[in-house]
């Protein structure tokens, strides 16, 4: 099954700690294991846009729709056998304990 994962900074996390960010462990533990399938850090919100489609008409608003401390940082897209294998490998990332990983199942379309 493959999940998103998609990571957050947390401002009531623990304090973030440059000698305990393992990231390159992390990646390089679950893209040799297969369990990785891609994944990187995104710039910052107000670097992006809000697209939405109302009444026909486009809105284009810059940077995060909603106000919030909390902001997407990242995403991997997982590989996994289940949604508890992926809670697992989760639980190892870095940002478990510097921000908030979600983890998604992928929809599957069925024709």
């Amino acid at each position: 099954m493959q999940f998103l994962m998609l990571v957050w900074t947390d401002p009531t996390a623990d304090a973030y700690v440059a000698a305990d960010d393992n990231i390159e462990a992390w990646v390089a533990e679950n893209d040799a294991a297969g369990r990785r399938r891609d994944g990187d850090r995104l710039q910052a919100a107000q670097d992006g846009r809000t697209v939405r489609v109302r009444s026909g008409r486009l809105l284009v608003t810059e940077g995060p729709f909603v106000e919030t401390q909390e902001q997407i940082a990242g995403f991997d897209l997982l590989e996994c056998a289940d949604l508890d294998e992926a809670v697992k490998v989760a639980a190892d990332h870095p940002m478990a304990r510097f921000g908030t990983l979600e983890v998604r199942p992928l929809w599957i379309w069925k024709d």
